[in-house]
């Protein structure tokens, strides 16, 4: 089962005899999955597992659910943050997804915005940050996907739920996407609510109330996922009203990619054709082919993907069609100002 049939599955949009047995043998599942988190979340909380400080502050950006919640973005506008106020910043992630002795693809995006800030991967992430802080003297860590790693000590939790998917369908994996039980955002400092822009007040409101009824201290912010520009692999960089009214096929390996296709449907073009490959794939030469074979049974314009993806493709045409990749930026929609009052107070002294 691929990640769309999977979601089609535990969201409840696939009906009958069938589906409704297959989600029962997963909530079976999901119920020792769910105890098995709240033993161990019990055991960091009263102090029985250990946990290991590093010496400089740490400011974690991670989410609740499986896939993608836009935390690439916010890593990088957190690490921009610092950077403009002089504090030298490192980036720490396990670095899933990643082919024996290369980078994933995160990584590569963030190198490529962020050429100034290291980026470390390394499985074991208190030894990440202790190299980050060791090597490249940072004074701030900033741990990418680490909601759920609790050995290491930090300052800072900034949790992300997805407007599109927020609350894993109301149960833990393998029933639904959540990695724990959603009592687990009680210990998030912040919770921002990403790509708010696609739905309405009432369901933001709605996803708002839920997080407030296990985390009723915590700082609520809202933000959107803006499209900036287009780019190939070589740099270039285009206009985004260039795609109007362009027929184009896309493509992502995103863990949510209904973000994606939402977006390009906004930028004023026709998507005639819409792949879906797993989180963090690796592109193999028949995945190019097919992708160019589409662009060209299809009579598109042009094929669009997302940064993250055209770090790995390094192509600037398929079949003939430019290969754009649409670079989005974090716009704050609510609460920026309560994020920013947490951060000053990670900020080491002197750097303000």
């Amino acid at each position: 089962m691929n990640a769309a049939d999977f979601r089609e599955l535990v969201s409840g949009r696939r009906r009958g005899l069938t589906a409704s047995a297959l989600r029962g043998v997963l909530y079976v599942g999901s119920l020792g999955y769910a105890a098995a988190m709240r033993v161990r979340n019990y055991r960091y909380d009263a102090g029985r597992a250990q946990t290991f400080a590093v010496g400089a502050p740490v400011v974690c950006v991670g989410n609740l659910t499986l896939g993608g919640t836009g935390k690439t973005p916010m890593v990088e506008w957190i690490a921009r943050w610092f950077r403009k106020r002089g504090v030298r910043v490192s980036i720490v992630s396990r670095g899933y997804g990643a082919e024996a002795g290369s980078r994933n693809d995160e990584a590569l995006e963030l190198e490529q915005k962020l050429p100034d800030v290291p980026h470390l991967q390394n499985v074991d992430r208190v030894v990440g940050a202790s190299t980050a802080i060791e090597e490249f003297e940072s004074q701030v860590v900033l741990l990418d996907d680490g909601f759920q790693h609790r050995r290491l000590q930090r300052d800072l939790d900034v949790v992300l739920l997805d407007a599109l998917e927020p609350l894993g369908f109301g149960h833990v994996v393998p029933r639904g996407t959540l990695r724990e039980p959603l009592s687990g955002l009680s210990r998030a400092s912040a919770v921002v609510l990403s790509r708010a822009d696609l739905v309405d007040e009432a369901e933001r409101l709605r996803i708002r109330g839920i997080v407030t009824q296990h985390a009723p201290q915590t700082a609520w912010c809202e933000v959107r996922h803006a499209p900036r520009t287009l780019l190939n692999s070589f740099g270039k960089e285009s206009d985004l009203s260039s795609l109007a009214g362009k027929r184009v096929v896309g493509f992502c390996g995103l863990g949510n990619p209904a973000g994606f296709r939402r977006t390009l449907e906004g930028l004023g073009c026709t998507v005639v054709e819409f792949r879906e490959f797993p989180d963090h794939h690796n592109y193999t030469r028949a995945d190019i082919d097919a992708l160019a074979q589409l662009a060209k049974s299809s009579g598109a314009d042009a094929v669009v993907c997302t940064h993250k993806d055209l770090v790995k493709v390094r192509l600037d045409a398929l079949a003939g069609k430019p290969l754009w990749a649409v670079v989005v930026g974090l716009e704050f929609l609510a609460g920026e100002a309560e994020l920013v009052k947490l951060l000053e107070r990670v900020t080491p002294e002197g750097d303000l």
